[in-house]
């Protein structure tokens, strides 16, 4: 005989453990099914042991380049399993709050296996079947692998095991050029590496702005990172224990090769046809209030594809909560959806592109830059490279921004605040503390003030009347 449930939660990532534990404490009847462990992508093989491992490597970066302060340190020497180590000690303790007692205490049940649908209501799992009034999946993506001559023979890393490494690859080439390349392809140099960077897109993170993404390519140019785009790997071979990487009609040997080419939604084994449920190519289709082809059936995070954060996870997994356990009206709003990459200088932004801008608006926008450089606490960092750059309508309400530099993953919230509220980019310009990175936000609502009256030639008249006849009172 069928459970009945108020909500059958399938995948135990963010977006999952989000809709699960907040239902249970509202009192619904839940079940969450995950088949490895509790914690998704982002615990075991994504944001936190990425973040780990850039710590290091950028502690390992300052020792580097004491010198130019003043401090030496006459041999760098970097013990990289102890790198990894405090990378896994890291998940150890985050673990914790993802631990199956914690959720099993607010009320949720948790069941281990891999299962599928069976009809339009019905989940089985472990030869039990699951009916509930709504159902909400959120299993998560997995690396895609694309299929070059070679690569599966000669071997690969993904992110998901790139952490568990003890001994550091002396040469490493790595597919693909967006943010999980650019992160870990840094960290690894940093580290000791030498790594080459292979790009199909005409330049690094071909979802940012092109003008900020150089500033990371430079970067990388800086620190002996090589970088090839609007390129591809053709063939991979193994020769004498060595790997080699065929680009055009170059030949690149590398000890290890990464692969960091995009993501695949994980669908395939959860028999989605027989339940309604359409998958497109970027994952499983659903409208904006995360409703899949059926009705009963709601997904959210990297199985949807599109923005694929944890951040964003968590927000459209609210979203599946309401629309799962009250009436269906929610809908998701992307308009202020912030990201950021994390190299270093960091690469934050949200809302439009400069050309989505325009696109949109013609030539009625401002586009306000601020460079790091004329900021004094990135002067006092030695952290100048990189700008902040906000786009407007003429009227200051804010459409975007782009910010590369120091903090900017801290930095892009005050600009994130600001729009979630509808604020105008002069709300930016309040007190801020000096010396302070912040202060580059005050600065660009400065620009848009500066730029507001170039523009206005009426006003500037207007003025230069008044203070001419203000000095000829004062003289009379």
């Amino acid at each position: 005989m069928a459970v009945e449930y108020d909500l059958v939660v399938i995948g135990g990532g963010s977006g999952g453990l989000v809709v699960a534990s907040a239902a249970a404490q509202l009192q619904a009847k839940v079940v969450l099914v995950e088949r490895d462990r509790l914690g998704g992508d982002c615990l075991w093989h994504g944001c936190v042991p990425s973040k780990s491992l850039i710590h290091a490597s950028r502690l390992a970066y300052q020792v580097k380049h004491g010198s130019r302060f003043g401090i030496h340190s006459h041999k760098l020497e970097i013990e990289f399993a102890k790198a990894t180590g405090f990378v896994q000690q890291v998940i150890s303790t985050i673990e914790k709050h993802d631990a199956p007692e914690r959720f099993e205490a607010e009320g949720v049940e948790i069941i281990f296996g891999s299962g599928q649908f069976v009809d339009h209501r019905t989940f089985e799992v472990n030869g039990r079947r699951l009916r509930a009034r709504a159902f909400a999946i959120a299993t998560g993506s997995r690396p895609s692998v694309p299929s070059i001559p070679g690569l599966q023979e000669a071997g690969y890393l993904t992110n998901e095991d790139v952490f568990s490494l003890q001994q550091r690859p002396d040469s490493l080439g790595i597919i693909g050029g967006g943010p999980i390349a650019c992160e870990l392809g840094q960290a690894l140099s940093r580290l000791g590496s030498q790594v080459t960077i292979i790009a199909a897109s005409q330049h690094l993170l071909p979802k940012e702005d092109p003008e900020a993404a150089q500033v990371i390519a430079a970067q990388f140019e800086s620190e002996g990172i090589r970088v090839l785009t609007n390129t591809r790997v053709e063939r991979v071979e193994v020769r004498d224990r060595q790997k080699y990487l065929w680009v055009g009609d170059q030949k690149i040997a590398v000890e290890q090769v990464f692969v960091a080419a995009g993501r695949t939604p994980n669908t395939e084994s959860l028999n989605l046809p027989v339940a309604g449920v359409e998958v497109g190519k970027q994952g499983i289709q659903v409208n904006a209030k995360l409703q899949t082809s059926n009705r009963r059936i709601y997904a959210c995070g990297d199985v949807i594809g599109g923005y694929q954060f944890t951040h964003i996870a968590a927000y459209q997994a609210f979203t599946v909560l309401k629309n799962t356990l009250a009436l269906p009206f929610s809908k998701v709003d992307y308009r202020v959806a912030p990201w950021t990459t994390f190299t270093e200088p960091e690469l934050a932004r949200v809302g439009l592109s400069e050309q989505q801008a325009r696109e949109r608006y013609g030539n009625h926008i401002y586009v306000l830059k601020q460079n790091f450089a004329e900021v004094d606490r990135a002067q006092a960092d030695a952290a100048t490279r990189g700008f902040a750059k906000v786009i407007t309508r003429k009227n200051g309400e804010i459409l975007g921004a782009h910010l590369v530099g120091p903090a900017t993953g801290e930095l892009i919230h005050e600009i994130v605040l600001a729009m979630s509220h509808n604020l105008k980019v002069s709300a930016l310009g309040g007190i801020h503390v000096y010396p302070t990175l912040s202060e580059v936000n005050s600065k660009i609502a400065l620009q848009y003030t500066k730029q507001k009256y170039a523009k206005n030639q009426q006003l500037k008249g207007l003025l230069e009347k008044f203070f001419r006849f203000r000095r000829w009172l004062v003289a009379s």
